[in-house]
């Protein structure tokens, strides 16, 4: 594909970026705990517009499939499926974890981007960096308490590099249970780029029914899951 625009709302973070023949020309980012459903669409045209780019020019869209904020994840995906079928256009889906996790695809050692899941989960993975800059999938990405992806890192004996906005507020832990193997990403550097989420698009085949694809939320939300919930008990009673 040459001409690729790339969506992520997966977090507080807003990413959309434009690539053209494997160089990305534009991205616009934030870290705003704003709407992203009020800003997403100008933004999309806005990045369009500074690069000259019509919607017809585009050969492709790529987005953050998850995981992350349901809310967000879901915007992200609802707006990408609307784009690639108005426009008839292929949607290329990719991880947010493999995406953040490109922070870290030049580090010797394990990459594992981490994702806060609430009551002491986490969305995570664990990638295995190479000399060519490529990242290798060594444990598939999953929500997991924090406690079982420590013990399964600890029987590594690799540094590890920790990357996302989320590790702050499990840092503390990370460096008791794993000490000196544990080394975190510089907070300067964004932890999930919309550039990488449209080159990482450039290698991953179009899913195969617009229509039909979902977000990958890894879990189901937490209404429906106090709803489930709420039937069981009266189900019980």
């Amino acid at each position: 594909m040459t001409t690729i625009i790339g969506i992520d709302t997966s977090s507080y973070r807003l990413g959309v970026s434009v690539s053209k023949d494997g160089v990305v020309i534009a991205e616009y980012s934030t870290m705003l705990k704003k709407n992203h459903a009020l800003r997403l669409m100008p933004t999309v045209e806005r990045v369009l517009n500074d690069v000259d780019i019509k919607p017809n020019d585009l050969d492709g869209v790529a987005v953050a499939k998850g995981p992350g904020s349901y809310t967000g994840v879901r915007m992200a995906v609802t707006t990408a499926k609307t784009l690639a079928w108005s426009l008839n256009l292929p949607l290329i889906a990719v991880s947010t974890l493999e995406v953040m996790a490109q922070v870290g695809r030049y580090f010797n050692g394990l990459v594992v981007p981490l994702i806060d899941a609430r009551r002491g989960t986490v969305f995570s993975a664990v990638y295995q960096s190479k000399s060519t800059g490529s990242l290798e999938e060594v444990v598939e990405e999953s929500h997991i308490t924090l406690t079982a992806l420590l013990d399964k890192l600890r029987t590594q004996n690799q540094t590890i590099l920790f990357v996302g906005e989320d590790v702050a507020l499990h840092s503390e832990k990370i460096e008791t249970e794993l000490g000196h193997l544990a080394q975190f990403a510089q907070k300067s550097l964004p932890s999930a780029r919309a550039g990488a989420l449209c080159a990482l698009a450039q290698e991953k085949k179009p899913v195969d029914n617009i229509h039909g694809f979902t977000p990958d939320y890894h879990r189901l939300p937490e209404a429906e899951v106090n709803w489930q919930h709420e039937q069981q008990q009266r189900n019980e009673s």
